[in-house]
């Protein structure tokens, strides 16, 4: 399946993309793409329903994070080699674990809004992880038991913020709109091995990310279980799993976003990402 939340920003309503990619509305069914709803039986009641005996929804309305209520926004850092490398940085021996403010959770094709002060913002294309079942402790064997889907995460960066002005990545990650997501969640059975999944991001119609999550260097399960040990993972929590090299800050020279740029990203089955950028 695949899930999703349409509406004006706070006024999302859940929703379900058809085989014939017919937005329907769900909101007879749940109240929202977000907590019990992402449970193993909150997901099998939504598998229980005709898609057809749900009303359409019609026009072009907005999308928005396709999860609502996020508890936790965790990412994981320099989990890929290349990217580690383009990065200046040592290939970490153990996942490098970070947070995003859930406040930086926008629409996939919201408009990312550089701070006052940003003059090195940057790109990631990521794949997300979306809790379904609380973990605690998990096996790695168990792990995947415990993810409702996936989505694509744009893990937006102000490298100055990030690396240069002192103390944590948390800085330079959690401005508003910095954590764009979806725009759907995709449910495991339909996405398969997340270990082999394609992904991009072009800039102003250039390709400057194209990798796949065979080089990852922590795979969904390890990462999963990692995490169950230093914290419980709940439903509708969010863990973005790491970017494949082509960012700006690794390039020669440097490029950074500005005013103007368009970016467009995606993972393979999961759809695509659009955003315009300005300075805020």
């Amino acid at each position: 399946m695949k899930l999703l939340r349409v509406g004006p920003e706070g006024q999302e309503r859940p929703a379900l993309l058809d085989e014939n990619e017919t937005l329907r509305d769900l909101s007879s069914v749940v109240p929202d793409i977000a907590g019990d709803t992402l449970t193993p039986e909150g997901i099998d009641r939504l598998r229980a329903v005709d898609p057809i005996s749900l009303p359409k929804i019609t026009g072009s309305p907005r999308i928005g994070p396709c999860v609502g209520s996020v508890g936790k926004f965790i990412c994981i850092g320099l989990n890929y080699a290349d990217h580690a490398q383009e990065s200046g940085m040592e290939v970490p021996k153990e996942p490098v674990i970070f947070m995003k403010a859930t406040s930086s959770i926008c629409g996939p094709n919201d408009d990312v809004v550089l701070p006052e002060g940003a003059d090195k913002g940057d790109w990631e294309v990521e794949l997300g992880v979306v809790i379904g079942k609380p973990a605690k402790n998990v096996a790695e064997a168990d792990a995947l038991e415990h993810v409702a889907g996936y989505c694509v995460v744009n893990d937006v960066s102000e490298r100055a913020f990030q690396l240069e002005h002192g103390g944590q990545w948390v800085k330079g990650k959690s401005a508003d709109t910095f954590g764009p997501i979806g725009p759907w969640l995709v449910t495991r059975d339909e996405v398969g091995d997340p270990a082999d999944l394609d992904m991009w991001l072009e800039l102003n119609g250039r390709r400057v990310q194209d990798g796949s999550t065979r080089t990852m260097i922590f795979g969904v399960a390890h990462v999963v279980s990692y995490l169950s040990r230093y914290m419980s993972l709940q439903p509708g929590d969010i863990i973005s799993t790491g970017t494949p090299p082509g960012v700006g800050l690794g390039m020669s020279p440097p490029q950074f976003l500005k005013t103007g740029d368009e970016m467009r990203l995606s993972i393979q089955g999961m759809g695509e990402q659009h955003q315009a950028v300005r300075q805020g």
